[in-house]
């Protein structure tokens, strides 16, 4: 069996085993590489490496995913979404949060 025949099957056994749509394992995916990503590194989550760690590996997902199935499947757009939209939108909102804390305070 190949890699790309053993990652399908685990996460079809993930799919299975939680009962969670795709789209809900993708949200949850996400979150967990920039947490995950955060406590190895040791970075701030305001610093693109945890980020940079969840795009690439939902890049890496998805290129499994296009071994596995032989093309680019229907919901490769919405999948890359779900995983990175949180992860973003925390990462914009820290650095937003952090470029505040940097300015001085009005006199």
């Amino acid at each position: 069996m190949n890699p790309a025949e053993l990652y399908g099957r685990l996460i079809l056994w993930i799919g299975d085993g939680t009962g969670a749509p795709d789209t809900v394992l993708h949200i949850h995916a996400g979150m967990a590489v920039l947490l995950l990503a955060r406590v190895v590194s040791g970075r701030s989550l305001a610093t693109p490496w945890p980020l940079l760690a969840v795009y690439l590996a939902e890049l890496a997902n998805e290129v499994m995913d296009y071994f596995v199935h032989g093309s680019v499947m229907p919901d490769t757009l919405s999948d890359v979404l779900n995983t990175v939209f949180w992860p973003t939108v925390l990462f914009i909102g820290l650095r937003i949060r952090r470029a505040r804390q940097d300015r001085p305070p009005y006199a």
